[in-house]
């Protein structure tokens, strides 16, 4: 049985909606609303941050909290760290590790199965989610990503691939079934390492994508297909609409 721990990097600055974390939605944190998402799917979790409020908020309502440093570039760095930390605090090695976006309340459980899905196959280094789409509003916006049939990446992508050649582009969505990222990683431990200390490459500057530095270096990305859609909140608009559905939902 493979030890599996999911880490939830956590910070207080955002541009577009500072304090993000502790946003509060219909009575409980954001940060705790994933944090407890989480653990419905595995027994170990813990938040990476680099700020007291959140660590503070975090150990308020129970849940284990790793305080890194200030200087990471990435949540891939933060979750570093915060595995080294973790892993010395409590004595266990672990063989999964999983970075959980801090910003998706309404991420469900059985996305997470599906990711650690993946590391059934013993070669497995680094995984993520995608989903599938035929919305034509769907194709505004995000990062879609295109696999070989074994379910390995290609290429990660802001534009829309595929590109359906000799077709309307507003026809698309009819002519070809598109996958879109949702940004949840699963690594090997040894994969995180030699990740988290690779050089940025230069699709990845392009693109503003950093899981096309572990592909540019010649390594692959396994998939898994989930049909849950998350709601990533980045704005106050975001969470108006999180606020909505969960408020439908009861």
């Amino acid at each position: 049985m493979k030890k599996i721990i999911g880490i939830i990097p956590a910070r207080y600055g955002s541009t577009r909606l500072e304090g993000k974390p502790l946003v509060d939605i219909c009575g409980k944190t954001m940060i705790q609303r994933v944090y407890e998402q989480v653990k419905k799917a595995i027994k170990y979790a813990v938040v990476a941050t680099d700020d007291k409020r959140i660590f503070d908020a975090v150990i308020q309502f129970g849940g284990k909290v790793v305080m890194t440093s200030t200087n990471h570039t990435t949540g891939t760095n933060r979750c570093l760290e915060a595995l080294e930390k973790y892993q010395k605090e409590i004595g266990i090695i672990f063989d999964v590790v999983l970075n959980i976006q801090g910003d998706e309340p309404l991420l469900e459980p059985k996305q997470i199965t599906s990711l650690i899905s993946c590391f059934e196959n013993t070669k497995t280094q680094m995984a993520t989610l995608v989903m599938p789409t035929n919305k034509a509003s769907e194709l505004k916006s995000g990062v879609f990503v295109v696999f070989d049939k074994n379910k390995n990446a290609l290429y990660f992508s802001r534009a829309v691939i595929p590109v359906v050649r000799d077709e309307k582009k507003e026809e698309w969505h009819i002519k070809n079934t598109f996958y879109k990222h949702v940004g949840m990683y699963g690594f090997t431990p040894n994969s995180l390492i030699k990740f988290a200390n690779m050089e940025q490459t230069n699709l990845e500057n392009q693109e503003k994508l950093e899981q096309l530095r572990w592909l540019e270096n010649g390594n692959k990305i396994s998939v898994a297909i989930t049909l849950h859609n998350s709601v990533p909140v980045d704005t106050k608009e975001d969470v108006e609409k999180v606020i909505r559905i969960l408020k439908n939902k009861r």
